[in-house]
């Protein structure tokens, strides 16, 4: 299968019956990202972390003993 990354441009191969084009056939909503893409902005957030400035939001859990 050939996806195109949505950043830049980047058209590669995948496998036909791997997890991954299956996702893509099936939820148009989720992206293909090439591997060099997902790399460069899990190491630009991991600099942005590590300022102290930026801020991760996640949801906050409420462990109720009851």
């Amino acid at each position: 299968m050939r996806v195109k990354c949505v950043l830049c441009d980047k058209i590669e191969s995948i496998q036909d019956h791997s997890f991954q084009a299956k996702r893509l056939r099936n939820r148009p909503i989720h992206t293909y990202m090439c591997q060099g893409c997902h790399e460069r902005i899990a190491e630009k957030t991991k600099d942005r972390l590590a300022t102290g400035n930026f801020r991760l939001y996640r949801p906050v859990s409420n462990d109720d003993d009851w």
